[in-house]
């Protein structure tokens, strides 16, 4: 993350309550940000617990519970049966119906960090899609902290990086999406180190919204999904096409790869 988004997210994640939500489609990154979050905020004196489906990465100092839907091991009932070990911190790998939303927003409000991922294209989307599943606006408001959408774009290998011209329509994307100036672009053209893609590595693209007041009457008032998110970028929120772009300007990654990865209508 960029050092200003990551002061901001590691604030928040230290907040004794509330919901954390990572959102993004699939392999975009989501778990592993929930687990490095975890791994931030792991204390000895802090109990954490998770239930996921399947546990990707094991930590020595964290209570883990695999679902198992034929032993009857659902996130909503392992959900309710880690609310009775008076956890501090809870993580459910992934909100997929509404009875584990709603059990989530519950137990942010009753004093627990929740961290959870979410399936959603952008972050004001992911506040969308607890209304679709039926919570109420007024708790979405009060329990989420934060929504943090991701992307993982490819890195240019840096053992074949090369300069060239970008085509017309990348340079319109470029510029329409509020790129620097800038005289030289570079690529990878492909090598035994990269199995000539020209791409080695990826890096993350985040997208933080954080739940301002101005954000919560939005919320509240079922705003639709354009004034809710210039409202974001209005209190200091940068895009996921901002930030993919940035990387552009960095050097980073291609045009054609944020173009690929950061869809934008």
């Amino acid at each position: 993350m960029p050092a200003d988004t990551q002061e901001q997210y590691d604030r928040l994640v230290r907040a004794p309550f509330g919901m954390v939500i990572c959102a993004g489609p699939t392999g975009s990154g989501k778990t592993t940000t929930l687990y490095a979050t975890l791994a931030r905020i792991n204390q000895s004196e802090s109990n954490i617990t998770t239930i996921e489906d399947p546990i990707e990465y094991v930590f020595p100092a964290i209570n883990q519970i695999q679902i198992n839907e034929q032993a009857g091991i659902s996130f909503s009932d392992g959900l309710r049966a880690i609310l009775r070990q008076d956890p501090d911190v809870i993580l459910v790998g992934e909100i997929r119906d509404v009875e584990t939303a709603r059990l989530a927003v519950q137990s942010s409000l009753t004093g627990h960090l929740v961290l959870s991922s979410l399936h959603a294209t952008d972050a004001a989307s992911a506040l969308h899609r607890f209304v679709d599943m039926g919570i109420e606006s007024f708790l979405i408001a009060s329990s989420v902290s934060c929504v943090v959408s991701q992307r993982l774009v490819r890195r240019i290998c840096e053992n074949c990086r090369a300069e060239y011209k970008p085509t017309p329509e990348e340079m319109n994307f470029y510029e329409r999406a509020g790129g620097v100036d800038k005289d030289t672009f570079w690529h990878g053209e492909g090598c035994n180190f990269c199995s000539p893609t020209g791409y080695l590595e990826r890096v993350g693209v985040y997208e933080l919204l954080r739940l301002t007041d101005d954000i919560r009457k939005l919320v509240v008032s079922n705003a639709q999904h354009e004034d809710m998110r210039a409202a974001a970028v209005a209190g200091g929120m940068r895009t996921l096409l901002q930030e993919g772009i940035r990387l552009v300007a960095n050097d980073l990654s291609t045009i054609p790869e944020i173009m690929r990865s950061i869809y934008v209508i």
